[in-house]
C-alpha cells in the first residue's frame, strides 16, 4: 500500500482491526471508522499507538465526509449469528445504505474499493465445494436472511458501481475465520467451543455434529485479502481454508488443545443452518498465488492465549 491513505469501515471489529494492522505494516495511513455496535475499543489498542492511524466513531449508514482517500475497505457489518439476530434491521441497513455510502466515497474520490462479502451468499449449498460461479441456495425470509441478503445486496451494489460508474472494485467472499479478537460470546463455532472448554462447561454441538465447516486462521485470511487488494479482479474471490471438518471433529480438536475435561452435549439444529461449507479456492490460487498455511490444530494453539485470558475475565469461570 506504500504511502496511500486508506479508509477501513468496521475497523474495530475482529477482521477490521487485523486488516488495519496489516495496512499500517505496509506503510499506509489508515482512517478507521466504526460505530462500535459489535467492534470494541480493545481491538484498537495496538493501532492507537500508531501515528498513521486515525479513528472515527461513526455509523456508515449515515454519509461520511472525508477527503484524500486512495482506497476504501468496506468491512462494517455484524457478522456472527448472535449479533445479526440481535441487530437484524441494522444488519440490513449497513449492507445497503452503508455499502452505498462507502461506494460513493470511492466514486467521488476516484479511490479503489474492496468489499468484505461472505460464504453466507451460498446459503445451504447444493454444490460442494462452492466455487464463485455458484449462485447460492439461500432462504430470503429465514432467520439468517438479514445477513445473507444484506451481503448479496452489497455484492450487487459493488458490481453496479463497477459497471455503471467505473469504480475500481474488488470483492472477497470470506469463509469461517477465527483467531485472537474473535468475540468470545458471538455464537460462532470456534469461540463457543473454546470458551466452553476453558470454562469447564459442556461443549454444545447442534444436531449430530456431522455438518461441516472450513476454518481459516485470521493471518491467512488477511494475507489473501491484501493480495486481492493489489489485483485487478472485479468479481468475487473465495478466501478460506478448504480443509473440511465436521463440527464434532472440531470439538474434539478444541478439547485436545485446551486439555479440557468438558463433555459434548447435543442440541437441536437451528433453522437454515448450513449442512456443508467448503470453499473452492482454485481462483485464489491461480489469480493471487494464495493458499492457507495454518492448520486447524495449529490455529487453535495460536488462539489459546487469547481465549484463556477471556475465560479468566468471565465471572462464571470455573478455571
Amino acid at each position: 500500500m506504500g504511502t496511500q491513505r486508506v479508509l477501513v469501515s468496521g475497523a474495530a471489529g475482529f477482521l477490521g482491526s487485523h486488516l488495519c494492522e496489516a495496512l499500517i505494516a505496509e506503510g499506509a495511513s489508515v482512517v478507521g471508522v466504526d460505530n462500535l455496535c459489535t467492534g470494541t475499543y480493545e481491538n484498537l489498542t495496538e493501532l492507537n499507538r500508531e501515528p498513521r492511524f486515525e479513528f472515527i466513531d461513526h455509523d456508515i449508514c449515515e454519509p461520511l465526509k472525508i477527503d484524500g482517500v486512495d482506497y476504501v475497505f468496506n468491512f462494517a457489518s455484524p457478522a456472527s449469528p448472535a449479533d445479526y439476530a440481535r441487530l437484524g434491521p441494522e444488519t440490513l441497513k449497513v449492507g445497503s445504505y452503508g455499502t452505498l455510502n462507502m461506494l460513493e466515497i470511492a466514486r467521488s474520490l476516484d479511490a479503489k474499493f474492496l468489499h468484505a462479502s461472505t460464504s453466507e451468499c451460498y446459503g445451504d449449498p447444493d454444490i460442494h465445494p462452492q466455487p464463485e460461479t455458484y449462485w447460492g441456495h439461500v432462504n430470503p425470509i429465514g432467520p439468517r436472511s438479514v445477513y445473507d441478503e444484506s451481503k448479496r445486496f452489497s455484492e450487487a451494489a459493488v458490481m453496479a458501481y463497477y459497471r455503471y460508474y467505473g469504480v475500481d472494485t474488488r470483492m472477497v467472499r470470506i469463509f469461517n475465520t477465527y483467531g485472537p479478537r474473535l468475540q468470545p460470546t458471538d455464537g460462532r463455532v470456534i469461540s463457543n467451543l473454546m470458551m466452553q472448554a476453558l470454562l469447564g462447561e459442556d461443549l454444545t454441538i447442534f444436531g449430530d455434529g456431522s455438518q461441516t465447516r472450513s476454518f481459516c486462521y485470521v493471518s491467512d485470511l488477511i494475507d489473501g485479502i491484501m493480495r486481492l487488494s493489489k489485483s485487478d479482479e472485479h468479481t468475487p474471490v473465495n478466501i478460506g481454508n478448504p480443509e473440511e471438518w465436521t463440527i464434532l471433529e472440531c470439538a474434539k480438536q478444541v478439547l485436545a488443545v485446551t486439555g479440557s475435561k468438558s463433555r459434548i452435549r447435543h442440541e437441536a439444529l437451528p433453522e437454515d443452518d448450513p449442512t456443508r461449507r467448503k470453499p473452492d479456492i482454485t481462483k485464489a490460487k491461480e489469480l493471487l498465488g494464495w493458499s492457507p498455511k495454518v492448520t486447524l490444530p495449529e490455529g487453535l494453539r495460536l488462539s489459546l492465549d487469547y481465549f484463556e485470558k477471556r475465560a479468566k475475565e468471565t465471572p462464571t469461570s470455573k478455571a
